[in-house]
């Protein structure tokens, strides 16, 4: 087999994982459908980026939300189809089609809950699952992640920054079109929905990638096997400015495992080197805990 034709072969999704980001997506795209049809829009409080854009201009216009939805978000998702790939592009594509359909089809339907301050908190929560849901499986539902891409590759700003002016000048327009009330709910449902996002994204078993250096490594390394149960590396270290050997431990664990692991560690190095970082997914290898008896 060539290298290209190798190549090719690597980089196709099996079917069964090809299934499962659609449908995983499908559930993202209706999931935001109805926080913003049974829940933010009919009570004027908006999301940030393209959908806060639709939402403002529907209610100027009086056309379906679903249909500026679709069409304000075509021409970033073309502008970037070369920077964010096609796999990418083509979930987008699904995941933004299916929520314009889906906010049509609930459209009528009326809404579950009319107190603001119920309607911000579910509401927001609903809608950072479903586009988490998205994200998490390749794709997007909002143009203005696509802009903020490209405009950061052009300026010294950041993604986040770029997203988080953008949605600022947004959340000023609606204070004029709907309400200031409105405006600052919205900004409550839209931090909600952040932290929604980042709960599917990193997972409520968040789990912990730990980097040790010390001199005690065969000590601690064998305690943390013994008495947490978790496999260790040991990874082979130089210092820049003593050009002295080291070795590092590389361990992952779980959030409710790093009070013990810590206590290890202090146990056998007091003055050990310790970078502690949040991993959002973890497959493979021998990360499956070990009885301990």
């Amino acid at each position: 087999m060539s290298h290209s034709a190798a190549e090719k072969v690597h980089q196709t999704l099996p079917l069964k994982e090809k299934i499962k980001r659609f449908l995983m997506i499908t559930i993202g795209a209706l999931l935001m459908a109805v926080a913003l049809e049974l829940f933010l829009v009919p009570n004027a409080i908006l999301d940030g980026g393209i959908v806060g854009i639709s939402i403002i201009t529907s209610h100027l216009i009086g056309l379906p939300l679903g249909l500026f939805i679709f069409i304000l978000n075509l021409p970033f998702f073309f502008l970037g189809y070369k920077q964010i790939g096609k796999s990418f592009a083509i979930s987008t594509l699904y995941g933004i089609a299916v929520l314009s359909i889906a906010t049509a089809f609930l459209h009528p339907i009326p809404p579950f809950i009319e107190e603001k301050f119920l309607v911000t908190i579910f509401g927001g929560a609903i809608l950072g699952l479903g586009v988490g849901l998205v994200i998490r499986y390749g794709g997007s539902l909002d143009g203005s992640e696509i802009l903020a891409i490209l405009i950061s590759g052009k300026t010294p700003f950041s993604v986040g920054e770029i997203v988080m002016v953008i949605n600022f000048f947004i959340f000023i327009v609606a204070g004029f079109v709907f309400t200031w009330e409105s405006a600052m709910y919205s900004v409550i449902a839209y931090f909600i929905a952040f932290k929604a996002i980042d709960i599917v994204q990193l997972g409520l078993d968040e789990s912990k990638s730990v980097w040790i250096i010390s001199d005690q490594y065969e000590e601690i390394g064998d305690a943390i096997n013994a008495r947490l149960g978790r496999g260790v590396t040991y990874l082979s270290g130089e210092g820049a400015y003593t050009g002295d050997d080291k070795k590092v431990i590389f361990v992952v664990i779980t959030r409710l495992e790093e009070y013990k692991l810590k206590d290890i560690i202090n146990h056998y190095d007091e003055s050990a080197f310790v970078a502690i970082g949040n991993v959002s997914e973890v497959k493979g290898g021998r990360f499956k805990k070990r009885d301990i008896h």
